[in-house]
């Protein structure tokens, strides 16, 4: 399974139309090679490099950024600005959508990660992405990442 943007490389550095600085909207997304047994796709997107103080404010290690599970499993894009077809979960800041880097002090990695899974999660609408990976252990059939970097400027 692959998963790609027209809007970044991998490990390539993500416009600032798609963070805090500019519209804040998420980047297209290009999904391929999903496994034909998949009943549904999940997409999360997080940032581990976040600062101590912000761990210890929002007692989390990593913040996330973005939440969808029961895509269909046919969908091949994600539309800029939209998000795709399935059930939104909620971000650390506790919105039901997608919420684009604003690193406050230095570079961070962003992951985009795509699994395919065999079941649909029997999960409502603002589960956190802590309950929906718990939710998809022992589902996953194949997985896919794009890791973007963004840096504000100063």
């Amino acid at each position: 399974m692959k998963l790609t943007s027209p809007a970044f490389t991998e490990g390539g550095k993500i416009p600032s139309k798609y963070t805090c600085d500019g519209q804040n909207i998420n980047p297209s997304l290009t999904i391929a090679d999903v496994p034909a047994k998949a009943k549904s796709l999940t997409l999360l997107m997080d940032d581990p490099d976040i600062p101590e103080i912000a761990k210890k404010s929002f007692n989390v290690s990593v913040w996330d950024h973005w939440v969808v599970f029961n895509i269909p499993p046919g969908t091949k894009a994600v539309p800029e600005g939209k998000n795709p077809q399935g059930i939104l979960g909620k971000n650390t800041r506790g919105n039901n959508t997608y919420g684009g880097p604003c690193p406050p002090d230095r570079e961070h990695r962003y992951f985009f990660k795509l699994y395919a899974l065999d079941s649909e999660l029997k999960l409502p609408q603002g589960s956190s992405k802590a309950e929906v990976e718990k939710a998809m252990q022992g589902h996953v059939l194949a997985e896919a990442m794009l890791m973007g970097r963004y840096e504000r400027k100063k």
